[in-house]
């Protein structure tokens, strides 16, 4: 019988580790016994709705990350993981049921979410041992994923809108060159990661696949799937994603 690899958080969590090193290790981030404590503490009040919620996640969670800035607004039923990895600028919102998967042991800051930056509700952000940075004042449409693995990165710049249920990876893919096992055991393939740049703005449903650059100013419709570059100030839709048309002026 063939030896099957099991990924690294499948082995997180059902390892030889006592339940709680599991726990610490694939959810927490941290084992220090006084950060789980508090962990624990923040994430009951997740579930606190209304006024009250909010004034006490804004009062205790700042705590448990890299860095927080000022004036950062939590909705209720956020799912955090291994916030000390997640770095949030001043002035940030994060809906409610949103998602932070910061799970990568090897980088300090895993998400960034600079100043002014606003994800709608159940927004899902996850880094697979990969790293996600977002620029100022970017909006995060509704029900959105963006995830990131390893050596794949996604970078958004400054100003930038993505509409209700894009789907943003930064690759990862899985090779398919071996038939001797399945290919959710094989390697992933690495594509250097996706970037939009600033200014650009994603239409609803749109999937942007890995290894992919949308230039400044750019614009793509509604439910298109973007497999290559879009150049700076293009208007791109469809299924491949198609430039339409160009925008004058400068990019931003």
């Amino acid at each position: 019988m063939k030896d099957i690899k099991i990924t690294r958080t499948h082995k997180d969590i059902t390892g030889n580790k006592s339940i709680v090193r599991r726990y610490q290790d694939s959810i927490v981030g941290s084992r220090s016994v006084l950060y789980c404590l508090y962990y624990e503490m923040c994430m009951m009040m997740s579930i606190i709705p209304g006024a009250c919620g909010l004034l006490l996640r804004k009062f205790f969670w700042p705590l448990l990350f890299k860095s927080c800035g000022k004036g950062v607004l939590f909705g209720s039923q956020i799912i955090l993981r291994h916030p000390n990895r997640i770095s949030i600028g001043d002035r940030v919102v994060i809906g409610e049921g949103c998602v932070l998967d910061a799970r990568n042991p090897s980088e300090d800051i895993a998400i960034r979410l600079s100043d002014d930056c606003m994800l709608s509700t159940h927004v899902r952000i996850a880094c697979k041992n990969g790293v996600v940075r977002i620029g100022s004042r970017c909006g995060i449409g509704a029900q959105t994923i963006i995830h990131a693995g390893k050596d794949n990165p996604v970078t958004i710049g400054e100003d930038v809108a993505l509409g209700q249920q894009c789907y943003i990876t930064g690759g990862g893919s899985y090779a398919l060159d071996r038939t001797d096992i399945p290919i959710a055991q094989q390697d992933t393939r690495i594509t250097g990661g996706s970037v939009l740049e600033n200014g650009v703005w994603l239409g609803a449903r749109v999937a942007l696949l890995g290894g992919v650059i949308v230039g400044s100013g750019a614009v793509v419709g509604t439910g298109a799937e973007v497999t290559k570059n879009i150049p700076p100030m293009a208007i791109a839709m469809g299924v491949p994603a198609k430039i339409n048309k160009m925008r004058k002026g400068k990019s931003p």
